[in-house]
């Protein structure tokens, strides 16, 4: 995640609709500002709908849709019915797509949004993973977990700039396309979960690299809890670089546009996307009044054990909320979850990755796995009562943990794709993507 969110803009330019300021001294700022003008007489204010999302129920219409308008390519992720959730058909699609443009002169930027009104994406599609591994075909529900953390890691990698309209439900594999890019916006409609604890996975994605580098304590309690936070809380969390109400999307998309080649400036595209989010203060959000309790309770702790005594001790409507919360994952998704953050910690971006496809390589081969259990209580029989083993977390072995991280035959380590010719080899991924949005926040 190149985290050019470029708040606190100086200067007096006021060429933009609403008041707007861009910094006339800067000439990011001069032409982010004549892109905004450029769409300053349209239509007014209108929902936001993908390109293509009216005929998603046909047949014949793509889960994926690509587009070059001007120097943009458009990817829009075409499931509505089913919240946009990824298929290993999408994934790769999106992964095609996205090499072609980074290598294409003639694109500046990428920008990724989801179709209808719900979501961006609301996650993986898990329910076909677990079917086809109930049925035998392993390496075929293996495949979607190893394309996908290919994708995640060349969006991390790429040229262009990427701007990811969060705008809705935003879960799971949703996170994974969208924050590891330049931009995530996040609009009054985001709801941005990790809730793989529930279904007996563990935040994958390369939720081992960016949770543990959000500010104290809030990773570990959104990877334990599956936590839901609002649009505004994305971005006081840092998930989120900008927070835009959603009807001044449409407006962004053509400022985005008129932009042209300009858009492949990081710096210019970030100070258009600040110019749409300063038109009203950024709201409080809620996430600030039980900041200092988080921290308290999920940060510096050693382990799932001690969090829960702390949630005990502390009282309160929160901690018992909070208890209640945790209590609905896997025992041993959230032992794995802990380690994974502890190690993830002190990795870049590739390793997290690799470690993740370790992971979930023996939670798919093994078909009495939480995973499948959990997966098939909460969207194949619906039960909501998955049987969790073990049971407790007492009951959860050190060394069945360590064997969760131990490397796999070589044919079935994950093979990231090579970086970008352009790309400096010398900078680590902690020095991209999140760790540098997230360590000052």
């Amino acid at each position: 995640m190149r985290a050019l969110c470029c708040r606190g803009l100086r200067g007096a330019l006021s060429q933009i609709t609403g008041g707007t300021k861009v910094p006339a001294a800067s000439p990011a700022g001069a032409r982010a500002a004549a892109a905004v003008a450029a769409v300053a007489a349209a239509a007014g204010p209108q929902p936001f709908r993908a390109a293509g999302a009216a005929m998603s129920t046909q047949a014949a219409e793509p889960e994926v849709l690509n587009d070059v308008q001007g120097s943009a390519g458009v990817a829009t992720l075409n499931r509505p019915r089913a919240l946009n959730a990824l298929t290993t058909g999408m994934v790769e699609a999106l992964f095609d797509v996205y090499q072609r443009w980074d290598a294409d002169p003639g694109i500046a930027c990428i920008v990724l949004k989801g179709a209808g009104d719900r979501a961006f994406c609301a996650g993986g599609d898990v329910k076909t993973v677990v079917q086809l591994g109930q049925a035998g075909r392993i390496e075929e529900a293996l495949r979607f977990f190893y394309q996908e953390y290919r994708l995640n890691y060349l969006i991390s990698r790429m040229h262009k700039p990427h701007v990811a309209l969060i705008d809705g439900i935003t879960m799971g594999g949703g996170v994974g396309v969208s924050v590891h890019g330049t931009f995530r916006i996040a609009t009054e409609r985001t709801v941005f979960s990790m809730p793989e604890c529930a279904i007996g996975l563990y935040p994958d994605v390369g939720g081992s690299f960016f949770l543990p580098r959000l500010r104290g304590g809030l990773g570990m309690y959104l990877a334990l809890t599956g936590a839901r936070l609002n649009g505004v809380d994305v971005r006081h969390a840092g998930i989120a670089t900008h927070y835009i109400p959603s009807q001044l999307l449409p407006q962004v998309h053509q400022s985005i546009v008129s932009l042209g080649a300009a858009a492949k400036d990081a710096a210019v595209l970030g100070e258009l996307l600040t110019s749409y989010e300063q038109r009203e203060p950024l709201p409080a959000g809620q996430l600030h009044t039980i900041r200092a309790d988080i921290d308290f309770c999920f940060g510096g702790k050693q382990s799932v054990e001690e969090i829960y005594a702390e949630l005990e001790r502390s009282g309160g409507q929160w901690g018992i909320d909070t208890i209640a919360l945790m209590s609905k994952g896997s025992p041993l998704s959230q032992k794995l979850t802990f380690e994974q953050l502890r190690r993830g910690a002190q990795q870049d971006l590739a390793d997290c990755l690799k470690m993740e496809n370790r992971m979930v390589t023996r939670c798919v081969t093994n078909v009495g796995s939480d995973f499948y259990t959990g997966v098939t209580a909460a969207l194949i029989t619906r039960s909501g009562n998955p049987a969790w083993v073990p049971a407790s977390l007492k009951d959860v072995r050190p060394e069945h943990i360590a064997e969760f991280f131990q490397p796999l035959p070589a044919e079935r380590e994950l093979q990231l794709p090579p970086a970008p010719s352009h790309y400096d080899s010398s900078s680590s991924s902690s020095q991209l993507g999140p760790a540098r949005e997230h360590s000052r926040l």
